[in-house]
């Protein structure tokens, strides 16, 4: 999809980066938000909207994944955890092809745009054939993904992972994990390769991502950073209790702790998850400037855990939140469960809410805009030059917040209204029209037939 070449849009009222504004003509060129005016009464010819919101990032998915929703919730015979739900995702994998990754991942990233989503990380780790060879063309995986991207419109930010091992030290890989593997050089290829299917893409981000310390030793940790020093960098870590415990028995240190000395640690990284660390790592975190990539509704799917964010938020910490196993995709869903988790551990109401901010659900949006934007490596927000990308509130799902500003950011995200978001524009395109992504019906139909064949 491309954006128009010109076109006006009227807004009652909009978030802007100095706040909230009434009377928005935004005019749209090239795909990229040309001018903002305020103040302005509705001009001639102008499309006309009520509420404006700047697209969120969904900073971290595993969109294939969007295929087991509600496949995995029957109990086992011992306690299910984590571990017991990978090595149903792994008979999972083994059995998707490339026609079925595009099928999935236009799916759920269609779904992703009618939940208030412009933009995606895809942490995309299943490259190889069932058998663990490689396609002839080494990037056919990450190729399907990049077609569904332009088939629904999203922004793509593409991170495709370096997988080596299934523990700390450089242990042998396990059989279910022969899909994600590649070797150093096999990966720079990859990274190569990747390049020829996103010739047409017109704000495409690539970075990398070493799947977590478990699955890549030192020294292939630091070959990684030095094929591309300027991308996003994202990476798993203290997701699991284990995962802390493995570590200090492989190393003397905790993952945050082994990363933050030993890696050049800054602001294009994304720590993803970070649920168990303890104070200091918190701190030490927030002072490099990366963002940590908060999950909350697959976090509790799976039992995790849940990460201090409130004491990040006291130390000015950069958050953003994703959809990861997209159990369910619903970006007001994500900030509300984010917000609870947090009341939940510290026994305390509106704990996310950051220095300066009266309104909990304006401070959970403004901060997963912010670190969103930095961990997809795009400006975020609705300023000239950056993309067109917003959402626009069906204030009449609101009732109770029809005049606009903080307010209706607070009924958004806790009420929990998924019919609140009515369009969506992505590069100046209207991908979502009237509550439903304008292609859904041919992609939620090719979506079905990929689920029979998998499920047969």
């Amino acid at each position: 999809m491309a954006g128009k070449s010109s076109e006006r849009l009227w807004f009652d009222c909009g978030l802007l980066p100095s706040g909230w504004a009434t009377g928005l003509e935004i005019t749209i060129a090239g795909g990229a938000i040309e001018k903002i005016s305020t103040g302005v009464t509705p001009p001639s010819g102008a499309v006309r909207g009520r509420t404006v919101l700047p697209g969120l990032p969904n900073l971290h998915s595993h969109a294939f994944q969007r295929a087991m929703s509600g496949l995995t919730e029957v109990r086992g015979k011992d306690q299910d955890s984590f571990w017991s739900w990978r090595s149903l995702l792994y008979r999972f994998a083994s059995r998707i092809g490339p026609e079925d990754i595009h099928a999935i991942t236009a799916m759920a990233y269609a779904e992703m745009l009618e939940a208030g989503f412009t933009r995606v990380c895809e942490f995309h780790y299943l490259h190889n054939a069932p058998d663990g060879q490689r396609y002839d063309d080494p990037a056919e995986m990450a190729g399907q993904i990049v077609r569904a991207a332009e088939e629904t419109g999203i922004g793509l930010t593409l991170l495709p992972v370096f997988y080596a091992h299934s523990g700390f030290g450089g242990q042998p890989p396990a059989d279910g994990q022969k899909r994600f593997l590649s070797d150093l050089e096999g990966f720079a290829g990859l990274l190569e390769d990747v390049g020829q299917h996103t010739v047409n893409q017109h704000d495409f981000v690539l970075g990398i991502a070493p799947h977590s310390l478990r699955a890549v030793t030192p020294g292939e940790l630091k070959t990684l950073l030095l094929m591309d020093k300027a991308g996003p960098v994202h990476i798993h870590i203290a997701e699991q209790v284990k995962e802390v415990e493995d570590c200090l028995a492989w190393s003397g240190a905790r993952p945050v702790e082994w990363l933050l000395h030993n890696a050049p640690v800054d602001g294009r990284w994304c720590l993803v998850h970070a649920t168990h660390t303890n104070d200091r790592e918190i701190h030490r975190i927030a002072k490099s400037g990366a963002v940590v990539g908060l999950c909350p509704v697959t976090e509790a799917n799976l039992g995790d855990g849940i990460f201090d964010g409130r004491a990040f938020v006291s130390y000015g910490g950069h958050y953003g939140v994703g959809t990861d196993s997209n159990v369910s995709i619903n970006a007001a869903d994500e900030l509300r469960m984010l917000e609870y988790s947090q009341r939940l551990k510290g026994l305390s109401r509106n704990a996310m809410t950051g220095a300066g901010y009266a309104s909990t659900g304006r401070s959970l949006f403004e901060h997963a805009l912010a670190g969103g934007g930095r961990a997809a490596g795009i400006p975020a927000g609705l300023a000239p030059g950056n993309p067109a990308d917003f959402v626009a509130i069906n204030a009449g799902a609101l009732p109770e917040a029809e005049d606009g500003g903080d307010a209706l950011l607070d009924a958004w995200v806790f009420r929990g209204k998924s019919q609140a978001i009515s369009e969506v524009w992505r590069r100046g395109e209207r991908v979502v029209c009237g509550g439903q992504h304008v292609q859904r019906p041919a992609i939620e139909a090719r979506y079905k037939a990929a689920l029979r064949r998998l499920l047969a």
